[in-house]
């Protein structure tokens, strides 16, 4: 997935709750059919919107850990991570247009 970091239980903390910008996280899995038709769509928006929003992916099946934390139960779920809080939740895949319409607010300067 280009543009995407990969996140784990370990990293997660330094990566996503430190970070100084917006995080887009995405909460996968490899047996997840809509996980992976989103993937593109995030792809694009982390290339576009680099300066304004991280986009990490973090596989829930090898990192129990985050996903129990946060009370992720479907596949993908998104959530937005501002100041080390999540700020915004969204579940199932979704097109371009919608995602961007859904994080405006976040990817204003």
């Amino acid at each position: 997935m280009a543009g995407l970091t990969t996140v784990t239980d370990e990293t997660f903390r330094r990566e996503v709750l430190a970070a100084e910008r917006p995080v887009l996280v995405k909460f996968t899995a490899d047996w997840c059919p809509p996980c992976r038709q989103i993937a593109p769509v995030l792809a694009e928006v982390a290339a576009e919107h680099a300066e304004r929003l991280k986009v990490v992916s973090l596989d829930v099946d090898t990192n129990p850990e985050t996903q129990a934390a946060y009370g992720v139960l479907s596949m993908p779920t998104l959530m937005v991570f501002r100041g080390g809080e999540p700020v915004r939740v969204l579940v199932g895949a979704r097109a371009k247009a919608r995602l961007l319409r859904e994080l405006d607010d976040v990817l204003q300067p």
